[in-house]
This record gives C-alpha cells, structure tokens and sequence, in this order.
C-alpha cells in the first residue's frame, strides 16, 4: 500500500512539462564556482530569468524555469552536473519533450572570443569545450544554437583550466548574452546575429 500511494504521491508533484524551446546555461554547480568564468552560462540564465526562481526539476539533472518569449513556451535550465556532463541535463528533457537541436540554445564561455563580445551561432567544432562535447555526445549533432560569451585566452604562464575558473572581471556582457538568447526565439538567428555582431 505504501509503495502505491508513494508512487501516485510522485507522480502527483512532477510537474507536467511543455516547451518550444530549451535555453541551457553551462557552468559548474556550488558556491566555489559561482563568479568564475567558467559560469558566465549561468549567470545569463540568472539575467535572463531576471529574478525568477530556478527550481529542481525531479528525475532530472537540472534546475528549471518556464517562461513565454514571444508568445513561446521556453524550458530555462541550469544543469546541477559539473561541466564535462553537461549533456546529461538537457538531452533527455530534448527528447522527452520534442525539442529538436535548432530550437535548443547553450549560453557558455568561449575563450576564442574577447572579453565583452558576445557571438551567436549554429554547430560548429566545440574547440575544446567540454560543456559543448557533453552536449554534442548526448544529443547526437553539433547542430544545436549557440551564445557565446568572450572571456579571452589566459595570459602567459596562466594556464586554461585556472583561467577558466578564474574570477570574472566584470565586463563578460552577461547581459547582452541574454538578450542574445531572447532575440533567438523572438526573431530568429539570422536577426540576432545581425543585432548582437554589431554591438
């Protein structure tokens, strides 16, 4: 008796899920990463939401928050793994819920870039991004959306691994990497690389 009521209980609190997009921050989980460069995914998710509450999403490796962008229902998350499983948090919401790779955006660093340049793009290498191989492992295709944050290359002597999980310096343009995410669903890549590429 126990066990079937636990399982109607359970069944009772999971939220019944519906998305035409999935927008996935990357970064680390805790306290200890929380301002490094490596997190600049999540905190434009942060900005993104502009204080809504992300909240566990059970059966799943994520936190979660819904919101409508141009009439839009879209699945925010931040993944609750580490960076090199990245993957695990958004390809079995993908594929539970329908969402095909050109309707799912990653927010994350990109050491290739300058620091306060945003870039948007489809597919592409990962270039050493663990995140984005986690991601193109688990959903089988590199042909997912991407809003790239500029934290630039370390400086001599500095390797990646302490750059990456260095402070940020305050001019990552978390913002405007929000916006980029907004405009992607609002108007499309073609419009938002257009808006965005020329800030």
């Amino acid at each position: 008796m126990f066990k079937i009521f636990d399982l109607f209980r359970r069944k009772q609190t999971t939220p019944a899920l519906s998305a035409d997009w999935i927008i996935l921050g990357l970064g680390n989980p805790g306290p200890k990463y929380a301002a490094t460069r490596h997190n600049v995914g999540y905190m434009a998710v942060d900005e993104l939401l502009d204080a809504t509450p992300l909240q566990p999403l059970p059966g799943t490796k994520a936190l979660h928050a819904k919101t409508m962008i141009a009439g839009q229902d879209v699945l925010v998350l931040r993944s609750t793994t580490y960076m090199n499983l990245s993957g695990e948090a958004v390809a079995p919401l993908a594929e539970q819920l329908g969402v095909p790779a050109e309707r799912i955006i990653a927010i994350h660093d990109e050491l290739d870039l300058p620091v306060g340049t945003v870039r948007v793009k489809k597919g592409g290498n990962e270039n050493g991004h663990n995140g984005l191989k986690s991601m193109t492992e688990h959903l089988g295709t590199r042909d997912y959306l991407r809003v790239r944050i500029g934290i630039a290359r370390p400086p001599q002597g500095v390797s990646v691994t302490d750059h990456v999980l260095g402070p940020i310096d305050g001019g990552e343009n978390i913002r405007l990497a929000a916006e980029a995410a907004r405009l992607i669903v609002e108007q499309g890549l073609g419009r938002a690389q257009n808006v965005i590429h020329a800030r």
